[in-house]
């Protein structure tokens, strides 16, 4: 039971072996899989990912009319001008609306952990797999950093919009896609715990407010912050930077930020940016349409 990257990061001193060693091997202890097929569970998995970036459709808008396109903007953005994120963050801002747009236009993603945070996850690595930079074997390794991750937060606090606010899918997404940047680039299990608690400590108390109550605005813009934040926090960790306050306590914090949210912020669509002038047009608009 992943319970605290605390215990994970304490095992992989104790035996002397990578996060994903360690999460490969309770991986499949609890699910009664070999570890082979572990392993080609994942790559179909990235494979996936693969798909749903590959096949991103600039012109296709979801049923209510307010998502799509903006990845392809992006896209065509970073190739054309000067960008002030540069190359390698303009492609993780380009993916995550992209992969992001493509759920809400009901095509096929991995939700990771949601799918309203279908994004941040994939943002960060596809351009690294489309530059060379890591191979698919050493990505598909790194995605059960992710996973062990993400089942800490599941375990521990929540990753549901519904529960918790949008802290519990676009942070836990974040925490995830930090830790998991960092051991791509060697880092150990410390600062891989390091990077997820930075990522997560940044979107404490991030409402789920959903206009209409759809998963596009501002869920399509939050996958990107989601994403460029996962980069940010697992470069301080990669420097060294110690975190004061532990990853595990940050979840902890997190569980009971989500448990004193109203509950207009947590996905009821009542609150927050849903319930600006803007989005009832939007909300009235879309009802009318139908």
């Amino acid at each position: 039971m992943f319970t605290s990257l605390k215990e994970i990061a304490n095992k992989c001193v104790e035996e002397k072996r990578s996060f994903y060693e360690v999460v490969l091997e309770i991986d499949s202890k609890q699910n009664g899989l070999q570890k082979e097929e572990e392993l080609k569970k994942m790559t179909l998995m990235w494979k996936a990912m693969k798909d749903a970036a590959n096949t991103y459709d600039p012109e296709l808008l979801s049923s209510s009319k307010l998502t799509g396109g903006d990845g392809g903007k992006f896209e065509s953005y970073i190739k054309n001008n000067n960008s002030i994120c540069g190359g390698f963050l303009g492609q993780v801002i380009a993916c995550a609306l992209q992969m992001s747009e493509s759920n809400a236009c009901m095509k096929r993603i991995v939700a990771s952990p949601t799918a309203g945070s279908c994004g941040v996850l994939p943002a960060v690595l596809i351009p690294l797999f489309r530059n060379k930079i890591f191979s698919e074997e050493k990505i598909i390794e790194s995605l059960f950093v992710a996973a062990g991750i993400g089942q800490v937060i599941a375990n521990r606090a929540s990753i549901s919009g519904a529960e918790g606010g949008c802290q519990a899918e676009i942070g836990a997404a974040s925490s995830m896609a930090a830790g998991t940047l960092v051991y791509l680039y060697n880092g150990n299990s410390e600062q891989i715990c390091a990077a997820s608690g930075f990522a997560l400590q940044n979107l404490l108390g991030l409402v789920c407010d959903p206009v209409a109550g759809l998963v596009e605005i501002p869920c399509v813009k939050r996958n990107v912050i989601g994403a460029v934040n996962a980069c940010s926090c697992a470069d301080m960790a990669l420097a060294s930077i110690i975190p004061k306050i532990p990853a595990d306590e940050i979840i902890d914090a997190m569980k009971s930020i989500g448990n004193k949210m109203d509950s207009s912020l947590k996905e009821t669509a009542q609150g927050g940016m849903a319930s600006t002038p803007s989005a009832k047009l939007f909300e009235k608009q879309i009802k009318t349409a139908l």
